[in-house]
C-alpha cells in the first residue's frame, strides 16, 4: 500500500504512486506529506503522528515499520473517527478515546455507507465513529493516513489545495484553509498487502475498482474515476506480468476450491480498457500529456480499440502534435470508416496545417525579401 499517494506518471501509464515524504521532528512525532485525491481535485496532506513506544525505539524513517501485521492492509475494516480542528484546538495529544471496542464487537464490524460528495474534501462524516474498508478509495485522504497507523493511534493532518496548474482546485468560500483535522484509529480487522494476495483476489479488486470508476465518471466525479482506474492498474500490472508467459487458462486452488483466471490475452484487454478510460479522465481534467501516454499504451495493448485511438488523436491535437493526431484519426477510420467525429477532426487538422504552413511561408518570404 505505501504511505500516501501522488498523481504521477509511470512506465506503465499514469497510476497512483506512493511518493510521499516522511521524517521525524524533535517532539517524538513522525511527520509525512503527500498529495491525495478528492472530488474537488488534488490536496496536499501533511500528517503529524505521535510515535508509539515501539516506533520510537526504531529508526523513524524505516519503511518496514509500517509493513507489520499491526497496520491495516487491503480489505481491512478500520474503525475510525475524523474531527475538524479549529484554530484554538490542540492536536491529537489532547484527544482521548471515549468509546471502547471489545474484540467480539470488532469482529462484527460492517462498513459504514456514505457517498462521495463534490462539496466535501474529507468525504467522511466528521465527528462520529465509522468503519471503512481500506483500499476502496471512498476517502483517499483518510485512507492514506490509516495505511501507516496502528490501532489506538491518532494523528493530526493539515490540508491545502495543490498548485496553480491544471490540477488546481478552487478554494471553497465556506471553509477556512488550510483545513486542520485529526484522524483516530480505534481498531483494525485483518487485511492483506497486495503482494500477499492471490491472483484471484487481486483480480476481484481490479474488477471492483474498474466498475467503481465507471460509476464515478458517470456521476461527474472525474477525479474519483481517475483514482479508481489507477488503483485497478496498480494491481493489474504485476498480475499481468506474472501470467503473461502462460498460454492456456490458468487453474488455481484456493481454500479447497478450484477457480479459473482469465488468460493473459484477456487480462491484456482489461488493462487496455483501463488505460483508455484513464485517458478519457485525463482529457476531462486538462492533462493532455498524460492522456496521450495512457491512450498510446491502450493502443499498443489492443490496436483494434477505437476509443483509445480517438482519445490519442484528441490528446495530440490539443498538444498541437498535428501529424501524430492525423495518424491516430486515420487509424480510427480504418477501424470504423466514415466515423463523423474522426472525419471532422481530420478536416480541422488539415485546415490548421494549411494555416500554419501559410504563416511559415509568410515569415520565410520576409526573411529573403
Amino acid at each position: 500500500m505505501g504511505q500516501g499517494r501522488k498523481w504521477a506518471g509511470g512506465a506503465e501509464g499514469n497510476v497512483m504512486e506512493p511518493v510521499g515524504t516522511s521524517h521525524g521532528d524533535h517532539d517524538g512525532a513522525d511527520v509525512s506529506s503527500w498529495v491525495s485525491v478528492c472530488p474537488r481535485g488534488l490536496w496536499m496532506v501533511q500528517q503529524k503522528r505521535e510515535r508509539s513506544g515501539q516506533q520510537a525505539a526504531s529508526s523513524t524513517g524505516d519503511a518496514t515499520s509500517c509493513l507489520s501485521s499491526n497496520c491495516p492492509g487491503l480489505g481491512s475494516l478500520c474503525r475510525v473517527r475524523v474531527k475538524i480542528l479549529t484554530d484554538d484546538e490542540k492536536g491529537p495529544e489532547s484527544d482521548r478515546t471515549d468509546e471502547k471496542l471489545e474484540d467480539a464487537d470488532a469482529a462484527k464490524l460492517s462498513v459504514t455507507p456514505f457517498l462521495r460528495s463534490q462539496d466535501s474534501v474529507l468525504q467522511v462524516p466528521v465527528g462520529d465513529w465509522l468503519t471503512l474498508k481500506l483500499g476502496e478509495g471512498l476517502c483517499d485522504i483518510t485512507e492514506a493516513c490509516l495505511e501507516g497507523m496502528r490501532a489506538g493511534q491518532k494523528c493530526e493532518i493539515l490540508l491545502t489545495p495543490v498548485g496553480n496548474g491544471p490540477e488546481t482546485v478552487h478554494q471553497p468560500a465556506d471553509e477556512n484553509l488550510p483545513l486542520r483535522a485529526t484522524v483516530e484509529l480505534q481498531s483494525i480487522t485483518p487485511g492483506k498487502e497486495s503482494w500477499e494476495m492471490s491472483a484471484s483476489e487481486k483480480l476481484e479488486w481490479v474488477k471492483t475498482h474498474k466498475e467503481r470508476g465507471g460509476v464515478r465518471f458517470r456521476s461527474g466525479d472525474v477525479w474519483g474515476a481517475s483514482d479508481s482506474y489507477s488503483r485497478a492498474l496498480k494491481l493489474l500490472i504485476p498480475l499481468c506480468g506474472c501470467l503473461e508467459t502462460k498460454r492456456d487458462e490458468l487453474q488455481i486452488r484456493e481454500e479447497g476450491e478450484t477457480q479459473q483466471l482469465p488468460s493473459p490475452s484477456k487480462l491484456k484487454v482489461i488493462k487496455a480498457e483501463l488505460h483508455s478510460n484513464l485517458s478519457l479522465c485525463q482529457l476531462k481534467l486538462n492533462q493532455p500529456e498524460r492522456a496521450r501516454a495512457s491512450a498510446a499504451k491502450a493502443t499498443q495493448l489492443e490496436p483494434g480499440t477505437c476509443k483509445a485511438w480517438y482519445r490519442l488523436g484528441q490528446a495530440c491535437q490539443i498538444l498541437n502534435e498535428l501529424e501524430e493526431a492525423k495518424q491516430a484519426f486515420k487509424k480510427l477510420l480504418q477501424l470504423q470508416p466514415d466515423l463523423p467525429a474522426a472525419v471532422k477532426a481530420l478536416k480541422e487538422i488539415t485546415s490548421k496545417e494549411r494555416e500554419r504552413n501559410a504563416q511559415l511561408g509568410h515569415r520565410l518570404s520576409k526573411m529573403f525579401s
